[in-house]
């Protein structure tokens, strides 16, 4: 049984919870730095933490970028945080084969998050010359979700990568409809 949860060619499951917990937990720890960013950019808060960069915080939280849109962005960032948490934990262990869909979905919530991330740090010393010490806290969480998560979503598409090149449809593999084991496992509950 545990050896049908490691995709072929691997020596661990990446769907397995020691692998997903620590991601669900870092978007978890996400989800309240932009939380309470959000407060303060929607001037719940009238002041922000920041113990390293003075103003810096402010001057960032507040500017013209983090207003493009017409929420600020630390409440989208606190929404997809909140998205990767909760597509974290969704699915068993074999989610790889039996969920697809899921671990696609997840790893799109993940990489991007942490693509943009990394854009913003970037503007807060070109575009500001500040710092901000939270903003920094979220991209690290960001960035460090990225490799465990694309870890599933690689394998994921190693799974239907071979079912395609089986001959099965790449449709039903996607949404879990093709995998035998996933279908014997839902007969015997049924």
């Amino acid at each position: 049984m545990a050896d049908e949860l490691i995709p072929p060619g691997w020596s661990y499951n990446p769907a397995s919870w020691a692998q997903r917990l620590p991601i669900v937990g870092l978007a978890l720890l996400g989800f309240a730095i932009a939380g309470y960013l959000s407060l303060y950019q929607m001037g719940v808060f009238a002041t922000v933490w920041e113990p390293f960069f003075g103003a810096g915080s402010r001057k960032i939280l507040n500017s013209g970028v983090s207003r493009i849109l017409p929420v600020p962005d630390a409440v989208l960032g606190a929404l997809s945080y909140l998205a990767d948490a909760v597509a974290g934990i969704i699915g068993g262990r074999a989610r790889w084969r039996t969920m697809p869909w899921i671990v696609v979905l997840f790893g799109l919530a993940v990489g991007p998050l942490g693509a943009v991330s990394i854009l913003l740090v970037v503007l807060q010393p070109v575009m500001f010359s500040a710092w901000c010490t939270l903003c920094l806290s979220s991209a690290l969480v960001s960035v460090l979700m990225i490799g465990p998560a694309m870890d599933e979503v690689l394998a994921s598409l190693q799974y239907l990568k071979r079912e395609r090149d089986s001959g099965r449809s790449l449709w039903r593999a996607f949404w879990g409809l093709s995998d035998k084991r996933a279908q014997q496992q839902v007969s015997h509950v049924g």
